[in-house]
């Protein structure tokens, strides 16, 4: 018995010194703050984080692979517990949620009848599903079993409706659906999207230099929804308020509903929300993602500058502007006159950009003041160069310097500045685009007798805003069409007092579709004037570049036309950490285009910023059209009167720089947004009252 005892304890002493050596020699240690980590995530295991479960992402927090905010499901609390173990700040990170890019639904026809199919996916395995539209959703709901936290429904309208509050964006309803209409993304992923190929777009959306949702923002204007408007309208475009009084709207050229009727006018309904949030006494929220570390200096005040700076500083980004000019605007200050942009209105939009933390400087002058060196040297990650285009051309002619002659952009930036000019009584404006029609009523309100426009076409070749040459006529600015200015002739005192021109025909069409025109000889003919403008392009001041030509700056490619080349899908120039948009990279272009390449130029910084490769957002539609949302008819539609701009009388603006367009009373805002058609790719909602024959 004993001896037994005896030789049980040896064999558990050998076991024991066996085991001791054992566990020195195969001894893993774990890291006990991996289990404390674990112990405050949400515990879900829902995969939401890109990891397997919540062990897998609580070692990746403590090996220092994730921020301690990785748990898309942790309460504040949680990820302020985890940071305040691994001894570091928790920050604030980007939530990311679900998004349904479809609003079609049970609008598309179907294309087939499935027998007894009950899943999306399988559906999409014959013949892609059920609907007509081949980018939409097929309504089955694999989305919905899909998520864990009943923030996915199928709406009464066939297409997935997500509850923000609910959803925790673990990226579940995205893999489950097969026709990629749900996306999963962060603030910054959102404000960074552009209009691809595949996407489910409105034509007017497709069209719009600057990508707004318009039918999303028309629908939520149409619900009193306003602020949610303003919002929609905030992910693509920071200037409303001035797109809204200057924009020529291309978008409105591609409404479906123009088809059988008159378009629905997008822009003064852009407008109209805009003017609302300004008059209403306070600002909507915006919101801005978790601070990058990274600085960015933007060259240019303009609207592409200003666009740029608004989403850098958006998606984490610290941006400083610096802007040459007394106040920040560019032409959109500068260029455009007070009755169609107050500066009041420019200064609130303005203001509500730099709010967001942005830092701006004004009268220092690139290539003057500072340089590239200069700023590389002080911090700055990249550069954004949206220095305009400034430098009028001229017109090559005799006499053209003499005392009364002036040129458009100098003339408009010089009476925007309140300087004081010295003026004729008549005036000849020489030009057919927007600066001409500008410069011409500018000068009917500062009291002219008699303001001609020479311009070497006809009225249907010019390129000004219809509604600008409709307004210029209505206000008695005489045209001289078909006219070619040859020389300015000055009186005794050397002032200006005729301008010379010869009687233009028009020729076969040149590169840009315009009949050239074609001078008649012996047709010389002069017009009494004490004032020539002229007003016939602009180009990019490049001199920035010869400031100091021992630095870097000068390894900046121009083009031909002196702009600012880059690659036109990433706007990255020569230079890899210096991108530019707006006049300065495409020439004079619209206000609307610099807006949308100021908002390109801030992905491609972003990703040059991140240490990715900067390339084209893949498929990118650019304004293109997508063919199978091109139709020749629309069925369902009835006439329905266009909303009238209101504006001041003729006979009350000429006397004063008074705003002449006016914001549609909200009674009338409400009836153009039911006219909206709310399109998708190829659904709308026909008029309600108009019978349709399945």
């Amino acid at each position: 018995m004993i001896s037994a005892l005896l030789f049980m304890l040896g064999i558990g002493a050998l076991c024991g010194i066996v085991l001791s050596l054992s566990s020195k020699v195969f001894y893993v240690y774990e890291d006990p703050r991996i289990a404390q980590v674990e112990n405050n995530l949400a515990g879900a295991n829902c995969g939401g984080c890109g990891y397997a479960g919540c062990s897998a992402a609580a070692e990746a927090i403590v090996t220092g692979k994730e921020a301690p905010s990785l748990c898309i499901v942790s309460s504040k609390e949680g990820i302020e517990q985890v940071a305040k173990i691994m001894g570091v700040d928790a920050g604030s990170a980007e939530s990311p949620l679900s998004y349904n890019m479809c609003e079609g639904g049970n609008r598309a026809d179907d294309k087939y009848h499935y027998m007894g199919v009950s899943s999306c996916k399988a559906m999409s395995l014959v013949f892609g599903g059920k609907r007509v539209c081949g980018v939409g959703c097929i309504g089955l709901g694999d989305c919905v079993k899909a998520c864990k936290f009943d923030a996915v429904i199928i709406g009464p309208n066939g297409y997935p409706v997500i509850d923000d509050d609910k959803c925790v964006g673990c990226g579940a309803c995205q893999q489950a659906c097969p026709k990629d209409i749900i996306a999963v993304n962060t603030l910054s992923e959102q404000l960074m999207k552009f209009n691809q190929k595949q996407d489910a777009l409105a034509p007017c959306a497709q069209t719009c230099p600057a990508e707004i949702n318009i039918p999303r923002y028309i629908n939520q204007l149409k619900e009193g929804k306003y602020k949610e408007a303003v919002q929609t309208i905030r992910m693509r475009n920071p200037l409303p308020l001035a797109c809204g009084r200057v924009c020529p709207h291309p978008c409105e050229d591609e409404c479906r509903r123009g088809i059988e009727d008159e378009a629905v006018s997008i822009n003064q309904l852009k407008r109209f929300v805009s003017d609302y949030e300004m008059n209403s006494g306070s600002r909507i929220p915006i919101k801005c993602a978790p601070d990058t570390g990274k600085k960015i200096a933007v060259v240019g005040g303009g609207p592409s500058g200003l666009s740029c700076a608004f989403f850098l500083r958006r998606i984490g980004h610290e941006v400083d502007i610096f802007e040459a000019m007394p106040k920040l605007g560019g032409m959109l200050r500068y260029g455009i006159p007070e009755y169609r942009l107050p500066k009041k209105v420019l200064d609130w939009e303005i203001q509500g950009i730099l709010d967001l933390g942005i830092k701006s400087y004004s009268h220092v002058r690139f290539g003057v003041d500072f340089g590239l060196g200069s700023l590389m040297a002080s911090g700055y990650n990249a550069v954004f160069l949206g220095v305009g285009a400034w430098k009028d051309y001229s017109l090559g002619i005799e006499g053209e310097d003499l005392d009364g002659c002036f040129t458009g952009i100098d003339f408009l930036q010089r009476m925007s500045s309140g300087e004081k000019i010295k003026l004729g009584r008549t005036a000849a404006i020489v030009g057919g685009g927007n600066t001409a029609v500008d410069c011409a009523r500018t000068l009917l309100r500062c009291g002219l007798e008699k303001v001609y426009m020479v311009y070497r076409r006809t009225r249907k070749e010019m390129p000004a805003n219809e509604v600008e040459i409709v307004a210029s006529e209505e206000e008695g600015i005489d045209f001289v069409f078909l006219a070619a200015p040859t020389r300015v002739i000055a009186n005794q005192e050397g002032h200006c007092c005729q301008l010379e021109y010869l009687k233009m025909k028009l020729g076969e069409p040149d590169a840009s579709g315009r009949r050239r025109p074609e001078p008649v000889e012996g047709s010389e003919t002069s017009l009494p004037v004490d004032m020539v403008i002229s007003a016939i392009g602009q180009s990019p001041d490049s001199s920035f570049k010869n400031a100091a030509p021992h630095k870097r700056i000068t390894e900046l490619e121009l083009t031909r036309w002196n702009t600012i080349d880059n690659d036109p899908s990433t706007l990255q120039a020569s230079i890899p950490y210096i991108f530019t948009a707006g006049d300065a990279a495409t020439g004079p272009s619209l206000v609307v285009d610099a807006i949308g390449g100021g908002r390109r130029a801030a992905r491609s910084i972003d990703l040059f910023l991140k240490g990715k490769a900067v390339e084209p957002v893949e498929h990118s539609l650019q304004q293109k059209r997508i063919r199978e949302s091109i139709f020749s008819k629309v069925d369902g539609i009835q006439k329905k009167a266009r909303a009238k701009m209101p504006e001041i009388h003729v006979n009350q603006r000429l006397d004063s720089m008074i705003e002449v367009d006016l914001v549609l009373p909200e009674e009338a805002a409400h009836k153009e947004a039911e006219r909206c058609l709310n399109c998708c790719r190829i659904c709308y909602n026909p008029d309600t009252d108009f019978p349709i024959a399945n």
